[in-house]
């Protein structure tokens, strides 16, 4: 009776199995590697493009700050010595005050960088999402994965089609500058 009951739950699972099988070939899946895309787009390389422009002159001012930090600090180890005692304090708080400032001023510009580059990061995921839902209809994926997939064939790698579709993009967009806001691409 044991044996008879195994032998149909065996049929049974087989035949789960042999269905599951079939109907998996009919669903076609497609992996996309969104953090190649993101990266490797022409849309994110114009974004960064932008950010450097859009940042190049406060970064200008950092770096003026941070040679009259070393000029005060050189001035300082040299002439030090022969200093009165009121000269040799303003000295030491030129560049205490200097510091600060370069301090708060390097806080402001990665805040204010991180913000920018986070606002270019959710327009670029955008486009990005658009493209995967274009040439997934296009060629009639039902799935397409992206996080968490340890392995892929390239039969089921999208990622080049995705790049093509945001490079298209890109180039029949009115101004494919680095100076263009990302919006009019």
């Amino acid at each position: 009776m044991i044996k008879k009951l195994l032998f149909v739950c065996g049929i049974l699972f087989g035949m789960l199995s042999l269905s599951a099988a079939v109907h998996a070939e009919s669903t076609r899946f497609a992996v996309v590697n969104v953090a190649k895309a993101l990266e490797e787009s022409p849309q994110a390389i114009a974004a960064n493009k932008r950010l450097e422009i859009e940042f190049a002159p406060r970064n200008q001012v950092l770096l003026a700050m941070r040679k009259k930090l070393r000029d005060y600090e050189d001035r300082l180890a040299k002439q030090g010595m022969q200093m009165s005692e009121t000269q040799l304090r303003e000295l030491e708080r030129n560049v205490r005050d200097t510091k600060r400032e370069i301090r708060r001023a390097q806080e402001d510009y990665r805040e204010d960088l991180n913000i920018r580059r986070n606002e270019e990061l959710r327009k670029l995921q955008k486009r990005v999402k658009r493209a995967i839902i274009s040439v997934a209809s296009q060629k009639k994926y039902d799935i397409v994965m992206g996080e968490g997939v340890l392995y892929s064939s390239d039969r089921v790698d999208i990622t080049r089609d995705i790049l093509k579709v945001l490079e298209d993009e890109f180039k029949s967009a009115p101004s494919a500058t680095p100076e263009a806001d990302i919006d009019n691409q």
